[in-house]
């Protein structure tokens, strides 16, 4: 289904530029207000969180000011975690959540996610309805003065996030007399991740905590796992926590200063939860998920499936299939007996759980060896260029090549203006050289 502002994720670009800046941010709460108040003819509740982005002070006041306009009720909450938004859109029973994020991109990037009542983000089907709104006249959405919406600031936001994260343990869960590294990433859970961890009783190193609005990303958090590494090795900590800028990603690093992805997460809660008999129906990975992920499920007799890259659609594929464990490589990882989309906190919550009779984080991990795995990042201006009919026959051309020593994927960034070319085999001579038929066909 093609669609005109949501991409795989929400809406992301380029501040002040394209769909970016207060004007369509208005129009995109205009839209979702009526779209949802169209649900019941009353006056209905929406809630707002953020990042840490500076721009955020721009373009909240114009979502808030297209939601009232609709005639919905609004509660704004500051920064927040995108799971914590969404664990309370359920809670607060909101028709409507909305996230400001443009989650691990730089500073200069900002966008939207929406989460409907069951604290699920939004279907294709309603994202392609709320797109005609936006497209439609707006005057036809306003409501009348004696309808708008009112605004309100919500103060406690981070205690109930951090509230409702606690209750999915027992009340006798405690971290007391363990280290742990934590970088926040300057975002959006630079407050709720150290307030948790030290509530439990852990001892907390922090990194990351002292967002400016233009240092979010920048040489920290899940896309820079040296900074977390140095950290876990300079303190002696029993785990590294790396968050993304809205918290939803989570990397790990081991007592030993061994970085630990959404891959070997996922393995190891799939085995666990399967000793444990708390797994439901099998785990679902995506096209970027690592061949020997899958093989090690395949060796535990694990149901393993695919779907595309996106939380969103491992999500639907987890409620497709029944499943309650899915996830990425980048980090995302859904654990659908607590939450309905990626939650760094949580996860590193159910991995503590796991640590805390003694047992060491490099013990844990590494459960299954990575088949070699190169991924290439091109930046390009049109997307579209990999339907070219250069691109396509150097696609197929180095597909055919890997065939039977490995897999190609080559995919359109549904957050970026990028390509990403993923290639994976044990033969690391016959990978490069096909990733770079691909790559120069491109460029």
């Amino acid at each position: 289904m093609s669609k005109k502002y949501f991409g795989t994720d929400g809406i992301r670009g380029r501040v002040n530029q394209g769909n970016i800046n207060g004007d369509m941010f208005f129009k995109f709460g205009l839209a979702a207000g009526t779209y949802f108040k169209n649900l019941k003819k009353n006056k209905q509740t929406a809630i707002i969180a953020k990042d840490t982005r500076l721009s955020g002070y721009t373009l909240e006041p114009a979502l808030v000011s297209g939601l009232a306009s609709a005639g919905m009720h609004v509660y704004t909450l500051g920064p927040l975690p995108t799971n914590g938004l969404a664990m309370l859109t359920k809670k607060m029973k909101a028709n409507l959540g909305i996230m400001i994020t443009a989650s691990h991109n730089p500073y200069y990037d900002n966008g939207l996610k929406l989460f409907g009542p069951d604290g699920l983000k939004l279907s294709d089907k309603i994202e392609s309805k709320i797109e005609k709104l936006i497209d439609s006249r707006i005057i036809n959405n306003l409501s009348k003065p004696e309808m708008l919406g009112r605004v309100k600031r919500l103060e406690d936001a981070t205690e109930r996030y951090i509230k409702i994260l606690k209750s999915n343990f027992p009340s006798n869960f405690r971290l007391n007399g363990i280290k742990i590294a934590i970088d926040c990433a300057n975002g959006a859970g630079y407050k709720s991740g150290p307030k948790l961890l030290k509530s439990l009783g852990a001892k907390v190193f922090n990194t990351g905590i002292y967002p400016n609005g233009l240092n979010i990303n920048k040489k920290c958090g899940s896309t820079f796992p040296d900074n977390i590494k140095n950290l876990v090795k300079k303190h002696r900590v029993n785990l590294g926590i790396s968050l993304d800028g809205d918290a939803d990603r989570i990397i790990l690093c081991d007592e030993k200063g061994d970085i630990i992805d959404g891959d070997q997460i996922i393995a190891m809660l799939g085995n666990r939860w399967k000793r444990k008999k708390i797994l439901k129906g099998g785990v679902i990975g995506t096209l970027m998920s690592n061949y020997g992920l899958e093989n090690f499920f395949k060796n535990n007799e694990i149901k393993f499936i695919r779907s595309q890259v996106g939380d969103r659609y491992v999500k639907e594929q987890m409620q497709k299939n029944n499943f309650n464990l899915g996830g990425e490589q980048s980090g995302h990882i859904i654990l659908g007996k607590f939450a309905t989309t990626g939650d760094g906190l949580l996860v590193a919550l159910e991995v503590l759980f796991s640590m805390r009779k003694g047992k060491k984080a490099s013990e844990l991990f590494n459960n299954f060896k990575p088949t070699p795995q190169i991924l290439v990042n091109v930046n390009v201006k049109d997307k579209s260029i990999i339907k070219t009919k250069k691109c396509k026959q150097a696609i197929k051309h180095a597909s055919s090549l890997i065939r039977n020593n490995g897999r190609m994927l080559v995919r359109r960034s549904g957050t970026e203006p990028k390509i990403r070319i993923m290639g994976e085999s044990e033969n690391k001579v016959l990978l490069s050289k096909c990733i770079n038929i691909v790559k120069r066909s491109i460029k």
